[in-house]
């Protein structure tokens, strides 16, 4: 397969639909079944899902022992979704495309970016105890963590960045894993900043706030 113009996961589904789908009509009697490393790519995928659900259900349970809500943990997992903007922006200006160990770096990835937002979320149930409202909480926190999620992140970042531009043979594998982490913590970075914030402010907006004032201790 030359890899420059496909893969064999795109030449695979190529197939399916298209000669795929004709070949039981033309030829009664012919069954056709994918093996190799189709079926473990699907196999392999099926067990990424599964693992990634069983990771976001266990952070949330952790976070809502950890706040004693069940709204706020939903505010810190919001920057998941957005770290997955990083990867995809991420291949795009690197030239390659999303592979399977790229989505793994992501399932990994999950439990890094809510770092940030737990810094974030922390902050403004601090300001929310000391009599801040929750917009104000909000608008506060942004600016008082932003040097530590910042360094947070860059951390994280600087480890990996070597391996990303790594050319030895054995590091191919593991090139894909570091792009998603270090773009998706890049871009989780940028947006969490202004995204966790506002989420909060409209939470408190829609008559929420009742329930992001669960009881915290003043650090």
């Amino acid at each position: 397969v030359d890899t420059e113009v496909a893969n064999a996961l795109e030449l695979t589904n190529l197939y399916k639909s298209s000669l795929a789908q004709r070949l039981p009509e033309e030829l009664p009697g012919v069954e056709i079944d994918f093996e190799g490393q189709s079926a473990e790519t699907d196999k392999t995928m099926a067990s990424m899902v599964r693992g990634f659900g069983i990771g976001l259900f266990a952070i949330f349970v952790l976070l809502s022992f950890q706040f004693r809500s069940y709204v706020e943990p939903l505010v810190v997992m919001a920057a998941i979704p957005l770290a997955f903007v990083g990867v995809v922006l991420g291949n795009l200006l690197l030239g390659t495309q999303l592979s399977m160990p790229g989505v793994l770096g992501f399932c990994a990835l999950a439990g890094v970016v809510v770092n940030d937002s737990i810094l974030l979320v922390e902050n403004m149930r601090g300001e929310i105890h000391r009599g801040s409202t929750v917009e104000a909480a909000a608008k506060a926190a942004s600016r008082a963590r932003f040097r530590a999620v910042l360094l947070t992140s860059i951390t994280t970042m600087a480890g990996l960045i070597p391996l990303m531009f790594e050319r030895s043979l054995q590091a191919q594998s593991l090139i894909p894993i570091a792009t998603s982490i270090v773009f998706g913590t890049l871009a989780s970075t940028a947006l969490v900043l202004l995204v966790i914030p506002a989420v909060y402010g409209i939470l408190g907006d829609a008559g929420a706030s009742a329930a992001l004032r669960s009881p915290t201790r003043e650090t």
